[in-house]
C-alpha cells in the first residue's frame, strides 16, 4: 500500500470514530436532556395548614390517571368582587412549600390561592414532560372551578418554566388573566443561550413553545422580569411582552436575578392584584 493509501485510510478511520463519538454524544444527550430542563424536589411537603395558616390540601386528579397533591389557600383579607383565585403554575425547581410565601402575600390581597406540583414534584407521582406539567395544569385549573373559581374568576400565574405551561393553558381554557413572571419566547432559546455548543434546537423533545400560544391570545396579560436574570435572560422575556396582543402592564424589577426574593414577593403579588381590578 502506498504512503497516500496509508494516509487516508487513517484519516477515514478518525473520522468514523469521530462521527461515533458524537453520535454517542447525541445519544446519551437524548436520553438525558429532561434531567437538564426538569429539577424537582420529590420531598414529600407538610400538610399546608402547618405552612400557611388557614390553608388545606386538596387532590388533583389529572386526565391521565394521577392523583396529584396541592394546596388551597383562601383569601385572608376580604375578597376580591368578584371572588377570584389565583393558580400559581410554579417553574422547573423545588416544590410549592418554596412559593408558601408568595402565596400569603395574594391571600393578604383578598386572593384565593391555588398552590400546585407537577407529577413528580413535592411527593407527587409520575415524571415530568411538556404535555404532562400541561395535564396537571389543566387539572389544577378543574380543581378550582370545584372550589367555586371557575376560570372566567381565575388569574394563571407562571413562573419561568410555568409560564409556557399557563400560556398553552391559557388558550385551552381561557382565564380572567395571565401573568408571566420570567417568560421565555420558547425553550430552545433558553436552551441554546446556556448550551451554545450543543444542537439544542435539534434535540429538544420538549419545546414549550410560549410565544406561539400567546401570539393569538385576547386574555388581558402582565409581564414580569427581572433586570440581570441569569436563567432566563431578559431580552427573551421582553420578546414575550412585545409579542403580547393584550398587554396590561410590563414590570422590569431593577437589579434583580430570576429567584431573588423580591421577585416571589409583595411587588410580584401587588402586580397580580392590578390585574384582577383590572379586569373584574
Amino acid at each position: 500500500m502506498s504512503e497516500l493509501a496509508r494516509v487516508g485510510t487513517v484519516a477515514v478511520r478518525g473520522l468514523l470514530v469521530v462521527i461515533l463519538l458524537i453520535g454517542v454524544v447525541v445519544a446519551i444527550l437524548w436520553a438525558v436532556q429532561r434531567q437538564l430542563i426538569y429539577f424537582p424536589d420529590r420531598t414529600r411537603v407538610p400538610p399546608a395548614g402547618d405552612v400557611v395558616p388557614g390553608a388545606r390540601d386538596v387532590t388533583v386528579r389529572t386526565e391521565d390517571g394521577l392523583r396529584l397533591t396541592a394546596w388551597f389557600v383562601p383569601p385572608r383579607a376580604a375578597p376580591t368582587q368578584p371572588p377570584m383565585a389565583v393558580l400559581v403554575a410554579p417553574g422547573n425547581g423545588g416544590n410549592r412549600a418554596g412559593r408558601a410565601g408568595l402565596a400569603q402575600e395574594l391571600s393578604a390581597r383578598g386572593l384565593a390561592v391555588m398552590l400546585m406540583d407537577y407529577r413528580g414534584y413535592g411527593g407527587n407521582p409520575g415524571s415530568p414532560s411538556e404535555q404532562g406539567l400541561l395535564a396537571d395544569a389543566s387539572a389544577a385549573a378543574q380543581a378550582l372551578t370545584d372550589l367555586g373559581y371557575p376560570p372566567e374568576r381565575t388569574i394563571y400565574f407562571g413562573e419561568s418554566l410555568g409560564t409556557a405551561v399557563v400560556a398553552a393553558l391559557q388558550a385551552q381554557r381561557p382565564p380572567a388573566g395571565v401573568v408571566l413572571r420570567s417568560p421565555f419566547t420558547e425553550l430552545a432559546d433558553v436552551g441554546a443561550h446556556h448550551y451554545p455548543y450543543l444542537p439544542v434546537r435539534l434535540l429538544l423533545r420538549d419545546r414549550f413553545p410560549t410565544i406561539e400560544h400567546l401570539r393569538t391570545s385576547a386574555v388581558p396579560t402582565t409581564v414580569i422580569y427581572a433586570e440581570h436574570d441569569t436563567v432566563v435572560p431578559s431580552p427573551l422575556s421582553a420578546r414575550v411582552a412585545d409579542a403580547v396582543p393584550h398587554l396590561v402592564e410590563r414590570i422590569v424589577v431593577p437589579r434583580a436575578d430570576h429567584n431573588d426574593p423580591v421577585m416571589f414577593g409583595a411587588r410580584v403579588a401587588e402586580a397580580v392584584r392590578r390585574l384582577c381590578d383590572s379586569v373584574s
